[in-house]
């Protein structure tokens, strides 16, 4: 026999929740969140049911009514206004009022004596005038002295005061058998920019001049913004603006042995000149970068940075810290591979290492850093390669004290692991979008994508290219190609970007046949770009 009684309420199949509420679902501020669950008890008892939320710091729970739809199934919502962390949960509970009622209206209709019946209700009025506070305690009274001086006349009280009695009792319910849902659930809510958004990919270094000149600089950048502005872009991602390795670094084409001059990639991060928190001294210096920050905001554009979390042999913690790297058996540093290419020009760092605590916090201080230059967007380089639980623990910490911070997940792999990814905190993801080419499969995908419970925590980015992305469609497909997947991407998608200028001037000319590398990638070089080239998508990508 069990030693206590349980509700006789069931709430059960509540829904939005993300693998039985172990993740949180994603809203943007001012958005409603509609809660729904099974909700029903055994018999012929009138059931209530509210929907709890609360901000995650605050203690006290809100509440929304919960409406029955049909089967037992019942809907509630409410508005999150800031951005952060809610909690939501449900509670539902017999309501002996609303079972007298209908069941008094039945006998009533039926012209049956209603005299103990009535008398039943003033005992329920006057138990629930102990629950009320302020004026509504004394207002039940006198309703429950109307109904007494009704149970008398056998008869029941005006329409009018039933229905005042009846808000009342609703106010202040009878909750003895509330059962409330066994799981608290969560919801992380992000600034709008995390719902619909315009991005825009350049590399500073590379002149638009359309005629052989040096590096580029941010300020060079400022420049720029119109142009980008002009199109329609709101974010303006920059790849890594670091300094860059000498060793083994790359040539043109990504040639295994550069020339002198050569550029060297700039996700080979670090040299003497600095690592992670310092910028490319050609670029510029920080003062430099604050103000480009400044100047985009003054044409509605956040620039959003490259964490890639990779070393080239030369960065300061190849030295300071060997033992966040993987060791071959002859000693040296392994570099990263991915058979059977090499790039030997980059490290990947060892999450495995028996140092990882104090990896994990330089890494974290790694955003901190950028966040205080005035960053609030982060594109992650490959974050399918580190570890899961980094990524919970590094966003958690970030969201927590800067919720208004953006993570942008670039992991083109296996759709497990990008829902993952997502599910961990990255605010948005890159997609197949690139790949899907004909009706049927880009109906099939976004059905994926916005029909099932993918879309309460996958927020898709939907890119025609990258520099690392030159599809078979945009090689063959001139610039018609060019122009439907801009329209496909910035219809289908409430986030989306390209990578120009390549994109908007219509670059189709791959390393290879079968590849889909740029012949001749930005990567290795700096370009020249002619962005008034008459070719150009400018105008039609600004319409």
């Amino acid at each position: 026999m069990p030693e206590q009684r349980t509700p006789r309420v069931v709430i059960e199949n509540v829904a939005p929740q993300v693998d039985c509420g172990r993740f949180p679902i994603k809203r943007t501020v001012g958005e409603s969140v509609s809660v729904e669950a099974d909700i029903f008890v055994d018999g012929h008892d009138v059931i209530s049911s509210v929907l709890l939320f609360r901000r995650e710091a605050d203690t006290d729970w809100a509440f929304s009514p919960m409406n029955p739809l049909v089967n037992d199934r019942w809907r509630g919502s409410f508005e999150v206004a800031e951005a952060g962390i809610y909690r939501y949960t449900l509670r539902a509970w017999i309501d002996p009022f609303k079972s007298w009622r209908r069941d008094l209206d039945k006998k009533m209709r039926a012209r049956q004596n209603v005299s103990v019946d009535m008398m039943i209700g003033v005992q329920m009025a006057r138990e629930a005038s102990k629950r009320a506070e302020g004026s509504a305690a004394a207002r039940i009274q006198d309703l429950a002295e109307e109904m007494e001086k009704a149970a008398g006349r056998g008869s029941g009280i005006s329409p009018a005061l039933w229905d005042e009695l009846d808000s009342l009792m609703d106010r202040w319910p009878d909750r003895a058998s509330a059962a409330t849902y066994g799981c608290e659930l969560a919801v992380v809510v992000d600034r709008e920019k995390a719902r619909f958004s315009a991005w825009y990919e350049m590399f500073p270094r590379s002149r638009w001049t359309g005629r052989e000149g040096g590096h580029g600089t941010f300020n060079d950048c400022k420049e720029r913004l119109s142009y980008i502005a002009e199109m329609g872009f709101d974010v303006l991602y920059l790849p890594p603006i670091h300094p860059i390795g000498t060793t083994h670094r790359k040539g043109r084409n990504n040639s295994a042995i550069g020339e002198p001059g050569d550029p060297g990639s700039p996700w080979a991060i670090g040299s003497e000149e600095g690592g992670h928190k310092a910028v490319h001294p050609k670029l510029g210096t920080l003062a430099d970068f604050r103000s480009l920050l400044k100047k985009a905001q003054e044409h509605g554009i956040e620039i959003a940075l490259d964490l890639a979390y990779q070393c080239s042999p030369d960065h300061p913690y190849v030295k300071e810290h060997t033992e966040w790297f993987r060791h071959r058996p002859d000693g040296a540093i392994q570099y990263a591979e991915n058979p059977p290419k090499k790039y030997e020009d980059i490290y990947p760092i060892h999450f495995e290492t028996d140092h990882w605590q104090e990896l994990f916090s330089e890494l974290l201080s790694i955003v901190y850093f950028w966040i205080e230059q005035g960053v609030r967007i982060f594109r992650v380089d490959n974050p399918h390669t580190k570890p899961f639980e980094f990524w919970e623990w590094l966003i958690g910490n970030i969201k927590k004290d800067f919720p208004d911070v953006l993570f942008l997940s670039e992991a083109f792999t296996r759709p497990k692991v990008m829902y993952r990814l997502a599910k961990l905190g990255f605010t948005q993801s890159y997609t197949y979008f690139a790949w899907r080419n004909t009706g049927w499969e880009i109906a099939e995908y976004f059905r994926e994508l916005t029909l099932t419970d993918v879309h309460e925590f996958f927020r898709p980015n939907l890119w025609p290219n990258t520099p690392d992305i030159l599809t078979e469609n945009l090689q063959t497909g001139g610039r018609p190609a060019f122009m439907t997947r801009a329209a496909l991407a910035a219809m289908l998608g409430a986030n989306w970007g390209i990578y120009g200028p390549a994109f908007e001037l219509c670059e189709g000319r791959a390393k290879q046949w079968g590849s889909e590398e740029y012949l001749d990638s930005e990567k290795y070089e700096v370009k020249d770009w002619n962005i008034h080239d008459p070719f150009s998508l400018r105008e039609f990508i600004g319409r």
